[in-house]
């Protein structure tokens, strides 16, 4: 990978940590303890909150495991291992680096 490609990736990559975390923030109210008034708000009300609730706490749990694998995919870069597959070291085809620069596996192995 030259150094051009590297500066790309890590240009995308941190992109994309500053917009997941960005949007988990944004989102911290919703995935908060739900507390209803119990005489003013019917019991589909809080079932309704609840699973909100719910939805919230996994969609944040999904983009921390996208920060994860953002911040793996910069951690490979500064290694020099960024664009290798991590079990067969072979090279992931720039196609699908583009499409998704967190894929730390090629599309044969990704398979099984």
């Amino acid at each position: 990978m030259t150094n051009h490609d590297a500066a790309y990736y890590i240009t995308k990559l941190t992109a994309l940590v500053a917009e997941l975390e960005g949007m988990d923030q944004a989102t911290k109210d919703s995935r908060s303890t739900v507390i209803l008034d119990q005489t003013s708000v019917g019991r589909l009300s809080r079932m309704d909150a609840m699973q909100q609730q719910a939805m919230a706490n996994a969609t944040s749990q999904r983009r921390q495991s996208e920060i994860l694998a953002a911040k793996a995919a910069l951690s490979r870069i500064d290694e020099g291992e960024f664009g290798y597959c991590v079990e067969c070291g072979e090279d992931i085809t720039p196609k699908r680096l583009d499409h998704n620069p967190t894929v730390a596996t090629c599309i044969t192995c990704a398979r099984g």
